[in-house]
């Protein structure tokens, strides 16, 4: 298990790093609300060439992000206001999860019987309001 201990400043240099680090494109956020994963889930969409600014699901529950190209570069979702797992699956998550692109989920324990096997797990921990503490 990584942890890295950052400020705001840092975050395109963590992101950085959790790309060349993570087993999976798709990523677990875990951490309270307002730890910073819409933050760094901005920082790594910016990272991997995404087209357009990040921003979170949260009413909308899924952002798809797209490369310059055109092409999906993957899909962010945001299961904060999910009442009930069952869901997910009416939103399409198999459908999302089965395409070769990043996924992001904020809230992912909302989900648990659905996350796949392979997932990369991030939990972020606030230290104090410019600092976080970041677990990969």
């Amino acid at each position: 298990m990584q942890k890295i201990i950052y400020s705001q400043n840092q975050i395109d240099q963590i992101a950085q790093q959790i790309l060349h680090k993570v087993q999976s494109k798709i990523l677990c956020f875990y951490g309270e609300m307002g730890a910073g994963k819409t933050t760094l889930i901005k920082a790594l969409v910016k990272e991997l060439g995404g087209e357009g600014s990040a921003f979170s699901p949260t009413f909308g529950i899924v952002n798809e992000y797209y490369l310059k190209t055109g092409e999906v570069l993957g899909y962010h979702f945001d299961f904060y206001r999910l009442e009930e797992e069952t869901e997910a699956l009416d939103l399409g998550l198999e459908d999302y999860l089965s395409q070769d692109v990043w996924i992001f989920m904020e809230w992912p324990e909302k989900i648990n019987s659905f996350l796949p096997e392979n997932v990369s797990k991030i939990t972020i921990e606030v230290i104090d309001q410019h600092t976080r503490k970041l677990f990969f």
